[in-house]
């Protein structure tokens, strides 16, 4: 039984890391969104707020939600891959729109931004404050704002995911923060493995891709 967990966890683990397989079949997929002027790929469902990330907090709340944002950069060939593969597969798209609320911030960019904390700053500002270093990043948030004075978002977040994953893997991570998995198991290959395991109890396919 041992051995069985350590292969799953093994195969899930090595998926981080292998590059995608473009042989997918493009006819069950979602089209491709083009780069905009900053060259950034957007989805037309990512939110379009004023940047001050409290108030996105505040109505992501109000539609039952969570802030989410993703750190992109012009250029960046992983945060394509992440649009061109992930973020074309209806169930982990509308798994996303129904959980979370999106906000997508350019690791270069000049906009203005507000900190939870109320602090106002500029989008590369707040990526080093972030200690975002490279793309794509996405942060998750709770629903509620801190009440306490001086708590920057980068301290408050709840999980963080860093470059470019499966699709497996990646749609789990958003599963693992909605249904707070991190509570009960902040390892979150751990809890991906019984997640697979109970998958194959159930005689559900694995499909890393």
């Amino acid at each position: 039984m041992k051995s069985r967990v350590f292969l799953i966890a093994l195969a899930l683990l090595m998926g981080l890391a292998i590059a995608p397989n473009h042989a997918q079949a493009e006819a069950k997929k979602l089209p491709m969104v083009e780069a905009n002027e900053s060259g950034l790929y957007a989805q037309p469902w990512f939110k379009e707020t004023f940047l001050d990330l409290k108030e996105d907090m505040a109505e992501a709340k109000a539609e039952g939600k969570q802030l989410v944002v993703f750190w992109e950069q012009k250029g960046c060939p992983y945060c394509r891959e992440t649009h061109a593969v992930n973020l074309r597969k209806p169930k982990t798209v509308d798994y996303i729109k129904k959980h979370f609320f999106v906000v997508q911030l350019n690791l270069w960019g000049d906009r203005e931004v507000v900190d939870v904390d109320g602090t106002p700053t500029t989008e590369k500002k707040l990526a080093r404050k972030h200690r975002v270093q490279f793309t794509p990043t996405i942060q998750f948030f709770p629903q509620d704002p801190p009440k306490e004075a001086g708590v920057s978002s980068r301290d408050y977040e709840v999980w963080r995911l860093m470059g470019y994953w499966k699709p497996f893997h990646f749609h789990h991570t958003f599963q693992y923060v909605h249904e707070k998995g991190y509570v009960s198991q902040p390892n979150f290959q751990r809890w991906l493995s019984a997640v697979a395991e109970e998958y194959q109890a159930q005689g559900k396919e694995i499909n890393l891709w």
